[in-house]
């Protein structure tokens, strides 16, 4: 054999070797997950910042690299409720590993219409609206975090209305008759109402379009306060309800911090930044494996009260200084 044989044919088992070593490492990087999370929402993407980046933030935190490991689908109906089948059609066809939404409604729609696992961050009441078992068992596609704490959670803002204004006597109560959780809400409203003295006058608002048709009404009745009960439709509305409130003189409190920045006079209720925050970790237990159907519905921890000093101010109302103590913000 000539001398320059067993040299080639070394170089040749070298670079077979070489070649038989490299594929499992580039194997594993293209095998490596990269996961997709939905993020489906009936409000605009201006709306959902705050809480877009306290979910982004919390998985940060757990280790993912947005764009690299994880990628984020975001969609938006912009207040359109017809558009949200399409949108999840969209989702579905994406292959997305987990959904993300606060939307009572289209997680109805997702949880009869595939399997793909749904973290709700701020439920109301899932259990009777149908989206879980129990709330220690969930059973099915859907898990989350609940908002609901009870009739005591409305009895605290009626409180919170009547220390500010203590010569009240009728509440108006906005909400949307269309919003399920609603069924129980309003008797909640109304059992408080009873136990603090005051007379309460429901208004119904299907459709933000039909919400001068509702303050109206109010007026006429002599409501001299108002309590929000917060849903999807009237959120996106917040604005217009907090220009209304002020217009009509009618102090007015709801469920989160938003509704207090739009002109409403207060706000008490669940922190729902830190609502998304966790709902991170429900996310991420989803993605190493655990079945919604395992992970317990979790209760807020975290509550805020907000303080509209500036529409007080509009109101002629004076905050007590008692009050003004125990809020956790308070807008000049």
């Amino acid at each position: 054999m000539p001398p320059e044989q067993p040299m080639r044919r070394r170089a040749f088992l070298n670079l077979l070797g070489a070649i038989v070593a490299w594929p499992p490492l580039v194997r594993a990087q293209q095998l490596r997950k990269i996961y997709r999370i939905g993020w489906l929402t009936s409000g605009s993407s201006s709306q959902q910042l705050h809480l877009i980046k306290a979910f982004e933030e919390s998985l940060r935190n757990l280790g993912y690299r947005i764009g690299e490991n994880v990628i984020i689908e975001y969609r938006f109906a912009d207040g359109e409720a017809a558009r949200l089948p399409a949108l999840i059609a969209d989702l579905s066809q994406r292959g997305v590993d987990v959904i993300i939404t606060g939307n009572h409604s289209a997680a109805a729609v997702i949880k009869g219409a595939s399997n793909i696992p749904i973290v709700v961050p701020n439920s109301v009441d899932p259990v009777s609206n149908g989206l879980v078992a129990s709330l220690a068992r969930p059973g099915g596609n859907v898990t989350g975090l609940t908002q609901d704490t009870g009739a005591e959670l409305n009895g605290k803002r009626l409180e919170l209305l009547k220390e500010i204004f203590p010569s009240i006597k009728r509440v108006g109560v906005l909400f949307n008759p269309e919003f399920a959780p609603n069924s129980v809400r309003l008797p909640s409203v109304g059992e408080a109402a009873r136990t603090l003295g005051l007379t309460h006058i429901s208004a119904k608002v299907p459709a933000a379009t039909t919400l001068e048709e509702a303050f109206s009404m109010l007026v006429e009745q002599q409501a001299e306060g108002l309590i929000v009960l917060g849903d999807s439709v009237l959120f996106n509305a917040r604005n217009q309800i907090g220009a209304m409130a002020i217009a009509n003189r009618l102090p007015a409190i709801s469920v989160g911090r938003e509704y207090a920045e739009a002109g409403l006079l207060l706000a008490y209720g669940v922190d729902f930044y830190d609502l998304f925050r966790r709902s991170a970790l429900f996310v991420d237990k989803i993605l190493k494996g655990v079945a919604p159907a395992d992970l317990p519905v979790e209760q807020p921890a975290k509550f805020e009260l907000v303080v509209n000093a500036k529409t007080a101010k509009i109101l002629r109302l004076t905050i007590p200084s008692t009050l003004l103590a125990r809020a956790d913000n308070v807008i000049e």
